[in-house]
């Protein structure tokens, strides 16, 4: 009996094994202690001993050098039987019902064996229970790896629980040694207790798909809240009931453990805060006499002249309960103190219908509405019922929001299932609900299809919402688009001018498992438009997602887990609130934070001044941590760089300068460091730009002074500066009446005689601007006329004998001004004087009779005199 048992036990865990190899693709596990004592033998063979099992099993043990690691391992010779091999006793360390993962290393060596074979890890939990743990086949010489994931049954007794490593079992090994008896070798062999993770590994959003909005965690049911420009969407945490086991894969979600409600958020539909779990119902939860949360709708209202927040939940199909809450993330507060709508509400329940699935809408006039409802399958599969099964409910709320008001009145949606829905739109009322899949009969061609969203419309929040209301589908079964059918869920709101409609599909558990589903639902969103009647346009499901209302704006705190797309990471709640939201708001981290993970910000704006710095707000785990920053694909070359060096287990502020980063880009950030650890946690983000300066560039100007008079005989060697301590100059330009000008000499008499204004103007990068003028004024003089004759001869635009008689003809000149007897004397001298520059015997050179003619005029005029021409 015990070898049949025994055998048994071998062929029904061979089929097991068949699967192992899927195992290495499981969801992270947790660091936990190792199980077996010296399972490296670097100390002999201590806690280890020959198989016990029966009196057959029998072996030597011997440490050998020949090891995997370290520098011993042990040897096993003298087998008798196949499960002949190295054992150590668990007995206290292990627990029914738990998992636990094993590895081991082994190797044979005979010639005369196989060229390959299997070994198995084997628990042997007393008499003859035996449980082969795992396996591998490894080559002759080699050392293979034996590794295995395993769960204890629950009603096991670990009493004399026992680990060997052993060979296929057969029940005459000694008939063929080399086959089945042949020593081998084993080396580091761990047990540690499996504790599964519902971090998601896979990538479940492609970068630049706006489907499904959160990869990181599931939601369903999502009900959108519009407040202060920002969409929250309120969700049933699927996430919660979550439990991957060995193999990766989460056994069905069955919904019955779910008691919290998820919130994200987000003001531009493609960036998406997580703002973690609302505890709603259970012994931990603000409404202590609920078991369950599912389906949340959201409304906020003014009452007593206090803006309150209106938080509905289902409490599974049997009631629908409400809590309040300072803020769309909180804190929140049970008011009523007992459930909102149960079967002795008024008009509430026919017996048959659930009253769950709350929906609430707020008027115009303040009144506050609730639509709850669903089911209605009264099992007698006729058509009246499939079709008109009047489940759903729409009551008047009070003024409080938490009281009912009369009697709920029947809504007779076609094919009515669940999830009611109500939103405004120019003067009317539109209804959606999801249809049925069908309670038995034949389902009316006229009404929508099965498991679709579906819409009716009237002149009242109350309807009446008669079957003659209904006017089409809004959306299809998620399965049409996605692969992956199951339940539907809607809402619809308005942000920025639109319309958008949100539902749930099983696509992130689709790529979880690599195409089959659990029930584990996200959330999509969708444009929603509208025909010239009013009718609405059908919605496709797609992973495009929306085009974003405008770009990231980086300079603030962002706080870290505001996600556009990601990879293995995981968020939770931590002590304080969040730095981006407030006081009133949870404080959420990215955590799980592995080598290789990474996060990402789409479409941040960060201008032409560009970022100078990132601020990161970490927790290191380990050392050697380092979050690497990249644009716009996550593989691409790194901008900057954070060592995450710093004191272990303490939140701390880690900056790294920025160059160049202008303009709009997603931002990738990746995370490196130790592999098989989690590096770090990380709360927020910070990009600084340039300091604003509003301060002008100072500028000076050398060479002429502010109303200064200059003789044209003369040069000016002009120069200016600029200085910005702040953000320093970005540029510097000059004019000089009204025309470019570099710096340096200008000649005088090339210049008109009379004022002139040079205009300096300096930017700083800040774009602050400063404009310096310099006003002045060209003169002559007889003096300068002397200088310049001088200077035309030694610059060889004169001869010397023109210069001569030049200057005997303004030797009259200053004659006449010396007699200072009458001015008219003057003027004649100084066109005397001009004649002698016009005769070309004297002066051939265009530019020496210009200037000398134009200087001579000049003179005439302010010795009162008319120039002759």
């Amino acid at each position: 009996m015990k070898l049949r048992s025994r055998l048994v036990a071998i062929v029904t865990t061979a089929a097991m094994l068949g699967t192992l190899s899927t195992l290495t693709a499981a969801p992270v596990q947790a660091a936990g202690p190792d199980l077996i004592v010296n399972g490296g033998f670097e100390s002999g063979l201590t806690g280890w001993f020959p198989n016990n099992g029966n009196a057959a099993d029998t072996a030597a043990l011997t440490p050998t050098t020949d090891a995997y690691s370290g520098s011993a391992a042990v040897a096993v010779t003298q087998r008798m039987t196949t499960g002949s091999g190295p054992m150590q006793d668990l007995s206290g360390k292990v627990a029914a019902g738990k998992t636990y993962s094993v590895t081991a290393r082994v190797k044979y060596e005979n010639a005369n064996s196989p060229a390959t074979k299997q070994f198995f890890i084997t628990m042997h939990y007393g008499g003859g229970t035996y449980t082969n743990l795992g396996t591998v086949t490894t080559p002759r010489g080699q050392w293979g790896l034996i590794q295995g994931t395993f769960t204890i049954p629950a009603a096991q007794s670990v009493a004399t629980a026992r680990i060997f490593v052993e060979t296929p079992w057969t029940q005459t090994p000694s008939a063929a040694p080399d086959t089945h008896l042949m020593d081998f070798k084993v080396d580091d062999v761990t047990l540690r207790e499996f504790t599964p993770s519902t971090t998601i590994e896979v990538l479940g959003k492609n970068p630049g798909e706006g489907n499904p909005l959160i990869s990181h965690k599931f939601g369903a049911d999502g009900n959108a809240f519009v407040h202060d420009g920002r969409v929250y969407l309120y969700m049933t945490n699927d996430t919660q009931v979550y439990n991957p086991g060995p193999n990766g894969i989460s056994p069905t979600n069955t919904y019955g453990g779910i008691n919290t409600i998820t919130v994200i958020s987000s003001d531009d539909l493609v960036n998406w805060v997580d703002h973690g779990e609302i505890p709603v119902a259970g012994a931990n939860g603000i409404a202590k006499y609920a078991g369950n949360s599912w389906a949340p709708a959201m409304e906020s209202k003014v009452v007593g002249g206090v803006e309150k927040f209106f938080l509905y939940f289902a409490n599974n199909g049997a009631a629908t309960g409400v809590i309040v809450g300072d803020s769309p993330v909180g804190p929140w507060r049970d008011e009523r103190g007992s459930l909102l709508i149960t079967g002795q509400t008024p008009g509430a329940s026919n017996g048959r219908n659930w009253l769950f699935d709350p929906g609430v809408f707020i008027d115009d006039d303040g009144q506050g509405y609730l639509y709850f409802g669903g089911g209605g399958d009264d099992g007698s599969g006729s058509y009246e019922n499939t079709n008109h099964p009047k489940s759903t409910r729409v009551i008047k709320l009070g003024e409080n929001m938490t009281s009912t008001v009369g009697s709920a009145e029947v809504i007779d949606g076609p094919l009515m299932f669940e999830a009611g829905h109500v939103f405004k739109r120019e003067g009317k009322y539109y209804y959606s609900y999801s249809s049925n899949f069908g309670f038995g009969g034949p389902i009316d061609p006229a009404g929508p299809p099965t498991g679709a969203i579906a819409y009716m419309v009237a002149d009242h929040p109350m309807g009446p919402w008669t079957a003659d209301k209904y006017k089409g589908v809004i959306f299809r079964n998620p399965g049409n688009f996605f692969g992956a059918g199951g339940n539907n869920h809607q809402s619809v709101f308005q942000l920025g001018g639109d319309y958008y409609f949100t539902y749930h599909a099983q696509t992130l558990n689709r790529r979880i498992t690599g195409g089959a589903t659990q029930g584990f639902r996200s959330p999509h969103i969708a444009k929603l438009e509208f025909n010239a009647d009013g009718s609405i346009k059908e919605v496709l499901g797609t992973y495009d997602g929306v085009q974003k209302l405008h770009d990231l704006a980086p300079y603030r705190v962002i706080e870290a887990e505001t996600i556009a797309w990601q990879q293995g990471i995981a968020t939770k709640k931590v002590d304080g609130s969040s730095a981006e939201f407030g006081a009133q708001a949870p404080n959420l981290v990215l955590h799980d934070v592995d080598n290789g993970d990474w996060t990402s910000l789409a479409s941040v704006d960060f201008g032409a001044k560009g970022a100078t710095a990132l601020t990161a707000k970490v927790k290191p785990l380990v050392a050697g941590g380092r979050i690497d920053v990249r644009l716009d694909t996550r593989t691409a070359p790194v901008v900057a760089s954070i060592p995450v060096d710093a004191p272990l287990n303490a939140w701390t502020e880690l900056t790294a300068e920025v160059d160049g980063l202008t303009g709009t880009h997603d931002v990738y950030f990746t995370y490196a460091g130790p592999a098989s650890t989690d590096l770090f946690e990380i709360d927020s983000w910070a990009f600084e730009s340039q300091a604003e300066d509003e301060t002008a560039p100072a500028v000076d100007v050398t060479g002429v002074t502010d109303g200064g008079e200059y003789g044209d005989s003369g040069d000016l060697t002009l120069g200016w500066t600029a200085e910005d301590t702040e953000s320093g100059v970005a540029s510097i330009s000059a004019t000089l009446d009204g025309q470019p000008v570099q710096p340096g000499a200008i000649t005088l008499y090339t210049q008109a005689l009379g004022e002139h204004e040079l205009v300096v103007t300096a930017v700083d990068n800040a774009g602050n601007e400063t404009v310096k003028t310099v006003g002045f004024t060209i003169t002559t003089s007889v003096e300068d006329v002397s200088a310049l004759i001088d200077r035309f001869a030694a610059e060889d635009k004169t001869n010397a004998s023109s210069a001569v008689r030049l200057h005997k003809a303004l030797d009259r000149v200053l004659a006449a001004i010396a007699e200072e007897k009458d001015d008219k004397n003057v003027v004649k001298a100084l066109e005397k004087f001009k004649s002698g520059v016009k005769d070309h015997r004297v002066e051939a050179d265009e530019i020496v009779r210009t200037t000398l003619l134009r200087d001579a005029d000049a003179l005439i005029v302010g010795y009162g005199g008319t120039p002759r021409t």
